[in-house]
């Protein structure tokens, strides 16, 4: 069976391929590095960042009640 390589675009057999779905180390690395500098995102709400730090902050406290 062959698929497509999501970096490149270029057909490649699934079997016995090391780096599937991707062709070669290559493109598995630059989809990698793409996904490390952010430039993909999954879609969904904004996190708000000190609404998580507060809540965070309140079940410390309540953890350190006696």
């Amino acid at each position: 069976m062959l698929v497509t390589c999501p970096a490149c675009k270029t057909k490649v057999p699934w079997e016995e391929n090391p780096w599937r779905p991707f062709c070669s180390e290559r493109c598995k690395m630059t989809d990698l590095g793409s996904w490390a500098a952010e430039k993909y995102r999954i879609a969904g709400p904004f996190a708000d960042v000190e609404e998580d730090e507060k809540k965070l902050q309140d079940a410390d406290q309540k953890e350190d009640l006696p």
